[in-house]
């Protein structure tokens, strides 16, 4: 007598669940087909065209299938009858489920989840939210990380454009700042500076062919710039979906400082490392100190001075942190202050 083979339950259920996945799938791609031959009634058309008819289906494409994955990896989470008050802990009912579409990356996607409700005063909860982990909006995170990288290369207009061309998602000026913010919330200059060895490599392109080593700069100055406070930003209490008058709020100039390095190369300038954001002069002052420890800056690769105005609170850093680098009075400072009979 053969030995019995073990069949393993929870195999099989993840088989059968998978064959179901991939049968919805299918089903799904058959639609995102009806609508493709309705683009290409002509299968005999030029490639710009095809492209251009897929080009423009793909998110509805992507988005679809990534609907459908999530309808069979959270099956529980849409269909549970009770859940547990954050709160106060209390044995909610389930109530009819709510939509909500959210943008990504690879398309919307619209999620069916059930609302419960605690009538001791905490308020409604979407457990398959927080399943998901999906962002307050609907922008996903997604697509706010995508923006903020587009963001920091380019002007917030010129970004807005470039984003939506590229990805398909519409997404404005003011909501693109909005995302940078909060993407740089938190880090620190170690967290955006370039790897020493990127450093390193952009300073032995410049070095090459030459006898004496690259000119670094290292530049720090501060400006005011106009900020509004948080209470101007995002939108009003309660259910009406309206951002905060001007009138309600008062700008207030702030100050801004900052440090950047620089190789000299010829006419031009090669950017190391900048770090500039609405800071306290001793918040600066770490944060020199930081890419000093870190050895991001290989000074006996490079012929280091600092070119700033005369504040004596940038002299300060610079003598504690950099004691051997020639201070260099600005240009512009310097033809401001002079003597004019000098």
């Amino acid at each position: 007598m053969g030995r019995a083979e073990v069949i393993v339950l929870s195999e099989v259920r993840a088989s059968t669940q998978w064959q179901r996945l991939r049968d919805d799938l299918h089903a799904r791609f058959d639609q995102w087909l009806d609508r493709l031959q309705e683009e290409l009634p002509d299968p005999q058309t030029s490639l710009t065209e095809v492209t251009e008819a897929v080009w423009q289906l793909r998110q509805d494409l992507t988005g679809g299938l990534s609907e459908t994955i999530v309808e069979q990896a959270h099956r529980g989470e849409r269909t549970r009858s009770y859940a547990s008050c954050p709160h106060c802990g209390r044995r909610l009912k389930a109530r009819p489920s709510v939509s909500r579409t959210v943008e990504t990356m690879v398309g919307p996607v619209q999620v069916k989840r059930p609302y419960f409700y605690c009538t001791s005063g905490c308020g409604g909860v979407y457990p398959l939210d927080a399943a998901l982990d999906l962002a307050p909006g609907r922008k996903q995170l997604d697509v706010q990380r995508a923006a903020a990288q587009l963001a920091i290369e380019m002007p917030y207009e010129e970004a807005q454009t470039v984003f939506s061309d590229l990805t398909g998602v519409e997404l404005g000026s003011e909501r693109l700042h909005t995302f940078t913010h909060q993407a740089a919330e938190g880090l620190t200059v170690l967290d955006v500076a370039p790897s020493r060895e990127d450093i390193e490599r952009r300073i032995q392109e410049v070095a090459a062919g030459r006898f004496r080593r690259p000119v670094l700069v290292l530049g720090i100055d501060g400006a005011y710039v106009p900020t509004r406070p948080e209470s101007a930003r995002g939108r009003r209490p309660g259910q009406g979906r309206h951002r905060a008058k001007r009138a309600q709020w008062k700008g207030q100039w702030r100050d801004s400082k900052g440090f950047r390095f620089y190789l000299i190369d010829d006419e031009r300038i090669v950017h190391l490392l900048g770090w500039h954001q609405v800071q306290t002069e001793a918040q600066l002052g770490l944060a020199l100190k930081q890419v000093k420890d870190a050895g991001l800056i290989p000074e006996d690769q490079v012929r280091l001075c600092v070119v700033c105005d005369g504040a004596s609170w940038i002299w300060k850093h610079v003598k504690t942190l950099f004691p051997s680098a020639p201070q260099v009075l600005d240009y512009y400072h310097c033809t401001r202050n002079r003597h004019p009979g000098s």
